[in-house]
């Protein structure tokens, strides 16, 4: 696949990002506005190396960011359609600028010829500055790594792939949103997925339907919801900085001063110090489980997540069958007819699915018509007011962080 610079990933919005990235910027711009912390990248597939070709084209990339800004039409539209964005945040956001200063990027060859090997990124600065890099950085590295490294790929039967696969969620009574933009093949392909979606959320009568995309740009120019919850950063940073005896629970009860008054964004992650800690947390504060509208599953095996919420809110004496569950882990079609089909002989009456990278590079090799795969890489909370951050989940694959505060940790919940 032949690419120009005239074709380097840079965002040309600073909405081209997830929701989650700025519902929570706000709360820390009201909570924590002068907090330094630290993030690192991870690359969860050490067989899949870099060029240095890919990594300096990611660079110059990167060094671009600074030109990034919101615009006086976009700020028109979040106010009108995110109305929990205060003015004082859409002020903030609007004067916002990317300092790629933050970044620091290192590349390690591998290779007898130097041109393969290891990425390493930092990112170091204000937390309210620096929340907003992740998640075009890593759109961004992916679609450069698909530029140089792997290139037998392109875009023929795209939008009908992203179609196909919306019409059988939404002719199966699925509710979905579009999840992709961290782990996209490019800016190009989240779009042709969104707006297949969008065409066949229009053509196809359910009893789902389409939630919205997680992408704020895209939910602008298809005229969708954007979508989004409390993410692992804001458990994991509030946790570093008022400890993790009932994390879950401080972390909560933060986000309700923000977010209280609005239902949508009170479905709560389960599974930052695994969801087994969370379960004890809402056992300890069971208010909790009466006034947020819902949960999402993100690691672990799916299936048992809806059983084990059930007996949770039973045993609480809490009505279960309004609650919210989102399922957002590796999810392809088959599981979630699968889940949806389980959710609703248990009875949930509003379950969703928030699919990713399935959507949004699900690619084969033009020449041979194997599966080509994406990247598998995070970026995560490093530090945080210089204390170590930590993430557990219920895949032991995605424990990260400073192994002898995730000991503290598993001492703290009897894990």
């Amino acid at each position: 696949m032949s690419t120009s610079l005239d074709d380097i990933a840079v965002p040309f919005s600073i909405l081209d990002t997830d929701l989650y990235k700025l519902t929570m910027q706000q709360a820390v711009l009201q909570q924590y506005p002068n907090l330094g912390v630290t993030y690192r990248f991870k690359n969860r597939n050490t067989s899949a190396l870099f060029s240095r070709h890919c990594v300096e084209r990611f660079r110059t990339a990167v060094s671009t960011f600074a030109t990034i800004q919101l615009t006086k039409d976009e700020r028109e539209w979040l106010a009108k359609s995110c109305p929990y964005f205060t003015p004082e945040y859409l002020d903030y956001l609007e004067s916002y600028r990317f300092k790629p200063e933050q970044v620091k990027i290192k590349y390690t060859s591998l290779t007898d010829d130097k041109l393969q090997g290891n990425l390493d990124i930092d990112i170091a600065g204000p937390w309210v500055e620096t929340i907003l890099w992740e998640v075009p950085l890593m759109a961004c590295l992916s679609e450069c790594y698909f530029q140089t490294v792997f290139t037998d790929w392109n875009y023929d039967g795209q939008e009908e792939l992203a179609y196909a696969k919306a019409k059988t969620l939404l002719q199966a009574g699925c509710r979905v949103s579009e999840f992709g933009t961290r782990r996209r093949r490019s800016f190009k392909t989240q779009d042709i997925v969104v707006g297949a979606f969008a065409r066949a959320s229009r053509d196809v009568a359910s009893s789902g339907g389409l939630s919205g995309t997680s992408n704020v740009y895209l939910a602008q120019k298809y005229d969708l919801s954007p979508i989004g919850t409390i993410a692992h950063e804001w458990f994991m940073g509030i946790g570093a900085m008022q400890g993790y005896e009932h994390a879950n629970v401080t972390a909560l009860k933060q986000w309700e001063k923000i977010y209280g008054s609005n239902p949508s964004a009170l479905v709560a992650l389960t599974d930052t110090f695994t969801t087994t800690a969370f379960v004890k947390d809402l056992y300890a504060d069971p208010e909790l489980a009466h006034t947020w509208t819902g949960l999402r599953q993100d690691s672990g095996d799916p299936f048992a997540f809806a059983p084990r919420f059930k007996e949770v809110y039973q045993s609480l004496h809490i009505p279960f069958e309004d609650k919210v569950l989102i399922f957002s882990d590796s999810l392809n079609v088959e599981k979630c007819l699968g889940l949806k089909s389980q959710c609703d002989e248990l009875g949930f009456a509003k379950v969703s699915f928030g699919i990713g990278t399935f959507l949004t590079n699900d690619f084969k090799f033009a020449s041979t018509g194997e599966k080509s795969k994406a990247l598998n890489i995070v970026i995560k909370l490093a530090s945080a007011g210089g204390n170590p951050c930590v993430k557990l989940s219920d895949d032991l694959t995605k424990n990260t962080g400073d192994l002898e505060t995730v000991q503290h940790i598993k001492k703290i919940y009897g894990l």
